[in-house]
């Protein structure tokens, strides 16, 4: 065998220096800390594990290939050629450390006193957010995490990962400073609205009738805008859908910017202008659940930012898509998108408990009997205390402290229940060995 080149020496050297760093790159089991209460569910923890074992091993692969390949045919080719091919594969192991630390900031978090345990809770919310009672979804691992600002987000799973790859689970990133009280519901839910939609097929059903709709009114049409808006509009149905008021409020809170910010133009922006955003966010929640409260609202919005003062341009286009709201809300709510199978989206989004009186008695059986607060289902819990905050029957302090004390205790429920599951599932592997030894 010919003697290796200065320069293909270099690129081995460096190849073997891949492989070194990259069998430092742990499994999360190894070096995250976290109370089980904290943990991500078996089912989140193992799709991302196998996701990143795959990266990995398939980057390993690619690296003994090209050592293969480098002492053998490659030896004859110029240096250049050489590099250009270790280039490529030095790219895919910056990817795998990309997505490695992708998953890593959101599962460090689970570590932080309190916080880790909220977490755990708001997996539970979130994961109960996407069930629909009138049209059950095979929810995928949801798992959430903190960030600076006020904004929430999220990356559905199944959606490309930087660097290649489908995300195994979804993640959604919530604001820090909505921590705790109705309004990181209103956040979190709007996100589980986009997961909910994708797998509906809602936006790919909805935008091409919206956006022939608007062909047909011509191009100063509002239904040009309803077209472009749909993907956060559907986002936003799912959140008034599952909470009721507190949604919108949560969307108020999220939205107070200064009028500057209020009534820009979204242009290329998916999200509506605020203005206009939070009037159809009453607007579908007064045809969902009807109730004086959606009109006082609606109203309140318009003192806080009235269109007096805007420039005469502005203020019409306002006024305009103010105007299309009603017809654009009733067009909304009878979709009838193939995955619904005929039926329309509003009969399947609309919920017979969430009716603000049914919400506000409910409360009042909690306040009665405040035993059956701890056993009712978390989408439930965040639904009422939007809509008693909503009618003045609790304060932002109490709100707080109640919910912080149930996503703890939604957190620890879900841990124990799974470790009554394991539990049980190893006794019934036991006594199968048992029998099996009987019959020996």
């Amino acid at each position: 065998m010919p003697a290796q080149s200065a320069a293909a020496r270099f690129l081995e050297d460096e190849a073997r220096g891949l492989l070194t760093r990259l069998g430092k790159v742990q499994s999360f089991a190894l070096h995250e800390t976290m109370v089980p209460a904290a943990a991500l569910t078996p089912i989140a923890q193992t799709a991302i594990e196998q996701f990143l074992v795959s990266g990995r091993s398939l980057l390993r692969a690619r690296v003994h290939e090209f050592l293969t390949w480098l002492r053998g045919p490659g030896a004859q080719l110029p240096p250049a050629v050489q590099q250009r091919r270790f280039t490529l594969i030095r790219l895919g192991f910056n990817n795998v450390l990309s997505q490695f630390d992708l998953f890593t900031e959101v599962i460090t978090q689970r570590s932080e006193h309190e916080t880790g345990v909220w977490l755990s809770g708001l997996d539970v919310l979130a994961s109960d957010a996407l069930d629909l009672p009138a049209f059950p979804l095979d929810a995928p691992p949801i798992i959430c995490y903190l960030a600076r600002g006020p904004g929430a987000a999220i990356r559905r799973v199944k959606t490309k990962l930087p660097g290649g790859g489908l995300n195994p689970v979804a993640i959604i990133r919530v604001p820090r400073e909505r921590m705790v009280g109705y309004g990181i519901g209103s956040s979190l839910v709007h996100e589980v609205g986009h997961q909910g939609a994708a797998m509906l097929g809602l936006v790919e059903s909805l935008r091409p009738a919206l956006a022939e709709r608007a062909r047909q009114a011509g191009p100063a049409s509002p239904w040009t805008s309803w077209a472009n808006w749909i993907s956060e509009i559907v986002a936003d149905l799912w959140s008034v859908a599952q909470i009721g008021v507190g949604s919108t409020m949560g969307l108020i809170g999220v939205v107070s910017l200064p009028r500057l910010f209020v009534f820009r133009p979204s242009g290329n922006d998916p999200h509506p202008v605020p203005w206009i955003r939070v009037r159809l966010s009453a607007a579908v929640g007064a045809a969902l659940y009807p109730h004086p409260q959606w009109e006082q609202l609606s109203r309140m919005w318009e003192e806080l930012y009235p269109l007096d003062g805007l420039p005469p341009a502005q203020a019409e286009m306002m006024r305009t898509l103010d105007r299309s709201i009603p017809e654009f809300v009733q067009t909304l709510l009878a979709h009838q998108p193939p995955a619904l199978r005929g039926r329309r989206l509003g009969d399947v989004m609309r919920r017979r408990d969430r009716s603000p009186d049914h919400l506000i008695a409910t409360y009042r059986t909690w306040k009665a009997k405040p035993g059956l607060l701890p056993e009712a289902k978390p989408i439930d819990v965040f639904a009422v205390f939007g809509q008693i905050r909503a009618a003045g029957l609790v304060q932002p302090d109490h709100e707080s402290r109640v919910l912080s004390d149930l996503l703890t205790q939604w957190a620890l429920r879900s841990s124990i229940d799974l470790s009554q599951m394991c539990a049980a599932h190893a006794e019934a592997q036991r006594a199968q060995k048992r029998a099996v030894r009987l019959a020996s």
